[in-house]
């Protein structure tokens, strides 16, 4: 029996009676009318949820314009509205290394409306850094698909006398405490990568936080700081131009932007891996058919060839997986950074 029909022969034989007169209704009709309430209801969730979306989508980038985050951002939102058919609307909430954005998010009503490209900042290590928490990432934010996984690298400043990674941990031994890297910001990606490599390395550096990774990239250049684990879209216009050198990725694989610079681990650092990643999240209690559709149809998204495409001419390499997956993934990175910072008492000062 098609739903309208249902519910139509559930309504008639129902009694509608005011509150006060509930209780002097038999049971049976109550229990009538309550199983009418829950048909007409779930039927009507289903039904929202199969013709999702019927409206406008926001997806909160968690960074300013111009960044990775947004640039990702926005190809999904051009991409998604080509799909659903409806306007997909980029909205920039850039502060506190991307928490401002995470509590929005999870704020918002969770019906597949509001989504978030986050990075492993919001979702995952700004518990670390930030005392008063307005969300909680693993209660709060639904996990649908990681989209990047991209290497940063780590250069040096050409006039460094080092030209490979153990003759920077050799001189970093020999200076503890004075070779400064600069990176995006406290609990970045950049930040993180150095944090690592300091714990494998057993080195001790100064770390110089910037706000973003343009302006770290600038003192780097201008010889104010030695090194940097910087992001690929960053680094490698310099890196060709000759003004910083490039000493290694961090991922454990080469990356296919830069295929003849080693991995950290091929350079001496055995095990060493660290990414830079983004991912889309929706509000918890978004529905499963909801979280679902989204996740089959980014992928496919990120998965054809002209996203492909810009997404590497900019530095950027796809990489998408399952809500499960990505959720799995996350608690992993929550649980090898805590281990990182706690070890080596980072704090956000």
């Amino acid at each position: 029996m098609p739903p309208a029909a249902m519910i139509t022969q559930c309504l008639q034989k129902s009694v509608v009676m005011p509150a006060g007169r509930l209780a002097a209704l038999p049971k049976r009709t109550v229990a009538s009318a309550l199983f009418c309430a829950a048909v007409v209801y779930f039927t009507h969730n289903a039904a929202a949820q199969s013709a999702y979306p019927v409206k406008p989508v926001r997806i909160i980038a968690s960074q300013s314009a111009g960044g990775g985050v947004d640039t990702v951002a926005r190809l999904l939102a051009a991409r998604l509205s080509e799909v659903f058919g409806q306007q997909v609307i980029v909205d920039n909430r850039a502060g506190a290394n991307g928490s401002l954005a995470a509590e929005i998010t999870a704020k918002s009503p969770p019906d597949g409306y509001t989504l978030m490209l986050g990075a492993v900042g919001n979702l995952g290590v700004n518990q670390f850094f930030i005392k008063q928490m307005n969300y909680d990432a693993a209660a709060d934010l639904a996990p649908i698909t990681q989209v990047i996984s991209s290497s940063s690298v780590l250069v040096t400043h050409p006039a460094l006398p080092v030209k490979s990674v153990k003759e920077l941990i050799a001189l970093a031994r020999a200076k503890p405490g004075t070779l400064a890297h600069g990176s995006s910001g406290v609990g970045g990606a950049g930040h993180l990568a150095g944090a690592l490599f300091q714990s494998m390395t057993q080195t001790k550096m100064l770390h110089v936080p910037y706000k973003g990774g343009g302006p770290a990239m600038v003192d780097i250049i201008a010889g104010q700081v030695q090194f940097s684990f910087a992001s690929t879209p960053t680094a490698i216009p310099n890196i060709t131009s000759g003004r910083i050198r490039a000493l290694a990725v961090t991922l454990a694989q080469r990356t296919r932007l830069l295929p003849q610079t080693p991995t950290i681990a091929e350079a001496g650092v055995s095990g060493y891996e660290s990414s830079s990643w983004y991912g889309v999240v929706a509000p918890a209690r978004t529905p499963q058919p909801i979280i679902s559709r989204l996740a089959k149809v980014i992928v496919q998204i990120i998965n054809r060839a002209d996203a492909t495409d810009a997404l590497l001419k900019v530095g950027l390499e796809p990489h998408t997986s399952s809500p499960d997956v990505f959720g799995a993934y996350i608690k992993s990175e929550v649980a090898k950074w805590g281990r990182i910072i706690k070890e080596l008492g980072i704090t956000a000062n």
